[in-house]
């Protein structure tokens, strides 16, 4: 299990991610396409943005344990629950392959 504190970390990110998507979308639209003058003001405010409204910074963790790493991302969790969890049937559609 992950300590709480990476949890809530995670959770404090997104929330932040999603807050400033709009205000990060249109400063990115606006340096890349204006003129020199406007461009430099909108990367001096996008600077200002907090880091952590980056969506790079954002990590995918198990929704049930909280792990970083053997994420699946089309259950959102871990490969060892996901092992758990298929072995016990609780996801629909999906068993063990033998052949």
């Amino acid at each position: 299990m992950a300590k709480e504190s990476m949890k809530a970390r995670e959770i404090k990110r997104a929330k932040l991610v999603a807050k400033y998507a709009e205000k990060r979308a249109a400063l990115k639209k606006i340096v890349k396409s204006g003129d020199p003058v406007e461009a430099y003001e909108a990367a001096k405010k996008l600077q200002a943005i907090p880091r952590n409204a980056n969506p790079i910074r954002l990590h995918n963790r198990c929704k049930i344990t909280g792990r970083p790493k053997g994420y699946i991302r089309l259950f959102g969790i871990s490969r060892i629950q996901f092992r758990e969890m298929a072995s016990n049937g609780l996801i629909p559609g999906v068993k063990k392959a033998s052949w």
